[in-house]
């Protein structure tokens, strides 16, 4: 049986794709059935595409959005302790689900975003990637990595933004944004 060693990846930035290239690692480890676990922190109550997709896939994946939505933009109407309460449970949901043993990938939608809000504590999320198994992979996505983050990862990636259709006045394209 091959060894694996789990890797702790991390994308964030401005710029746009960092869940897009986290559900690009989702699809290759389907190849190889791998049994994958989303959990989305933020994205609580819009209906996104990857939300249909992930259904082809669910023999494979499991996406939950356990967030309350964006905090405090897009008209949020949750309440601050709601928002903090959503992203604890969330990660507690993960905690559970990273050391049951099913799964060989784990990503964190969003997480980096609910640690820079102060929604959850960047030491809530060391002490939760500290319980990581050494076979499990994780990915954490969101703006705002914490310099701590970045020096416990495997790999990080930074996404910037060089160029954005909206700075045309073209807004947000279903397939594409989400």
């Amino acid at each position: 049986m091959e060894k694996r060693k789990g890797l702790l990846i991390v994308n964030t930035g401005n710029g746009k794709g960092k869940t897009t290239a986290a559900l690009g690692t989702v699809l290759r480890a389907v190849g190889y059935q791998w049994k994958v676990y989303i959990i989305q922190f933020m994205k609580g109550t819009w209906h996104y595409g990857e939300l249909d997709g992930i259904k082809l896939l669910n023999d494979f994946v499991k996406l939950r959005p356990l967030g309350k939505g964006f905090y405090k933009i897009l008209d949020d109407s949750a309440t601050e302790e709601e928002h903090r309460e959503a992203a604890l449970l969330a990660l507690q949901e993960a905690e559970k689900e990273m050391l049951s043993g099913d799964w060989q990938l784990m990503i964190l939608d969003e997480v980096l975003v609910a640690v820079m809000l102060g929604l959850l504590s960047e030491n809530e999320l060391l002490t939760f990637l500290e319980k990581r198994p050494p076979d499990m992979y994780v990915i954490l996505t969101g703006r705002g990595a914490t310099n701590r983050v970045i020096e416990l990862a495997d790999m990080v990636t930074e996404m910037k933004e060089i160029k954005h259709p909206y700075q045309k006045g073209i807004l947000a394209q279903k397939g594409i944004d989400f």
